[in-house]
């Protein structure tokens, strides 16, 4: 009786929210990605899309100002194609979930605290899946980008400017985050941004020191004249000893995170087939019953 009263309240709200904002979503212009031709391509988009994407609309009000700023940057940099009240939209239904699930089982004692504890739940889940999909895309580009300073070097020596040599990768790169990325950098070039606001851009958008190092060598380059062939050759040298170190960190964080694992999983096995075979020996023999008989 509780949950249907709850649904109809929700109903409610929702009828009443949507009455007040039409239904209008945010409409985000977008350069075009790696690897597609001629524009951008539209795609057609599902019933079940549209759905979400109208249903969304309820938790405008919630998203705005700092916030709102927030989960757009951060659905920017985990290149999830989503609006800030789609992302609400899906913390909302693992509310609903874990609270669904957590219902049947409860002890009527603890509902309050386990509900509680079901609806944080389901509110910080897809927040820590866009945390993991930031960070495998940093990664992805921590170790590209070496790769890439050193064919923009190679087509600087080899006589192309700045620009043709950056065009002449990204059309060149397999398609991946960075080559994306680059691409972008190149059609905001294209359209009137300077090189400068371009790259300053970038460096922004991920916050990684790799990026800002190589954004601020190419600004530095530009503003003093420098050659720009003799600052990415050195710049690429510095991002693989970088990366060196990085791996030899993970390499020595190795044997600690292995701790884990040896203590809880390996070492009973190892103690049982050990122990294992002297403990029964011992129950079967008994030695002390023989000593209690005599």
């Amino acid at each position: 009786m509780v949950v249907f009263i709850l649904l109809l309240c929700f109903l409610a709200g929702f009828s009443f929210v949507m009455g007040l904002f039409p239904l209008q979503w945010e409409y985000r212009p977008t350069l075009r990605t790696f690897g597609e031709g001629g524009g951008v391509k539209k795609k057609k988009k599902s019933f079940l899309a549209m759905g979400l994407r109208s249903l969304s609309m309820i938790n405008r009000p919630l998203c705005t100002g700092l916030l709102r700023a927030r989960i757009l940057k951060d659905l920017a940099m985990g290149h999830v194609n989503l609006t800030p009240e789609e992302f609400f939209l899906f913390k909302e239904a693992g509310m609903i979930i874990a609270v669904v699930l957590i219902l049947p089982v409860v002890n009527p004692d603890m509902l309050t605290f386990v509900v509680l504890m079901g609806v944080s739940l389901g509110y910080m889940v897809p927040e820590w899946w866009l945390k993991g999909r930031i960070k495998r895309v940093k990664n992805t580009i921590a170790k590209e980008l070496p790769d890439a300073i050193d064919l923009l070097g190679l087509c600087v020596n080899a006589g192309l400017d700045f620009m043709l040599a950056l065009k002449w990768v990204v059309e060149k790169s397999p398609p991946s985050v960075l080559a994306n990325e680059l691409n972008v950098l190149l059609q905001e070039i294209n359209v009137g941004k300077t090189r400068r606001d371009a790259l300053k851009d970038l460096a922004k958008k991920y916050e990684m020191p790799d990026l800002q190092t190589f954004s601020r060598t190419l600004i530095q380059a530009d503003k003093m004249g420098t050659s720009i062939s003799e600052a990415l050759i050195i710049l690429s040298e510095d991002m693989r000893l970088a990366r060196f170190r990085r791996g030899e960190q993970l390499a020595m964080k190795a044997p600690l995170k292995l701790l884990l694992p040896l203590l809880f999983f390996i070492f009973p096995v190892v103690f049982v087939l050990v122990a294992g075979p002297i403990f029964l020996e011992f129950v079967e023999k008994n030695p002390s019953s023989a000593l209690m008989s005599k």
